[in-house]
């Protein structure tokens, strides 16, 4: 009874904070129906496939562009400020986007970014706005920094993200 009551809360909370974009709305989707068990977060890149061995494959090849305006466009995050958090210089992103491919190592780091705004998603039941100000705003678990700061790096991304399995457990951080 109880987790039927959680689901319903959160499809309805998804259901509310959704977007126009079908990327988003199939990661909301996923929160909703309490399945997020996987690699759905692709889906904010507009990434279809959610098996690990697959997204390894595609990032090792470089991802397209368009991912990155996918995410850009599922988290309304400015490209300066993405472009910034995947360490991708300005000059670098137009070159990419004339290319229509992303290098490995970028697309590693937009993947991190993926992964950490959609744990973050799950968090805040699917609520957009919030997941993107938690991210931005300092918080004391984490020595005072944002967890966009810490996103930049692997071990950066880890913390942030025991650090949202702490809140979802209601595990004082």
């Amino acid at each position: 009874m109880w987790r039927a009551i959680i689901g319903h809360m959160a499809i309805s909370a998804a259901k509310a904070y959704s977007t126009a974009t079908a990327d988003l709305a199939e990661f909301q989707s996923r929160i909703g129906l309490a399945r997020t068990q996987g690699h759905y977060y692709a889906a904010l890149l507009g990434l279809r496939s959610y098996d690990a061995l697959r997204i390894y494959a595609i990032v090792r090849k470089g991802l397209s562009y368009s991912t990155f305006e996918h995410l850009q466009r599922n988290t309304s995050i400015s490209a300066q400020a993405l472009a910034e958090l995947t360490d991708i210089p300005t000059r670098t992103l137009t070159r990419r986007k004339a290319e229509g491919r992303l290098g490995p190592e970028e697309s590693d780091r937009l993947l991190r970014i993926a992964r950490v705004f959609g744990r973050t998603l799950e968090l805040f039941e699917g609520n957009i706005d919030s997941a993107r100000t938690w991210l931005a705003t300092d918080q004391t678990a984490l020595g005072g920094l944002a967890p966009f700061e810490l996103v930049k790096t692997d071990v950066g991304a880890n913390e942030v993200e025991q650090l949202i399995g702490r809140l979802e457990f209601g595990i004082p951080a």
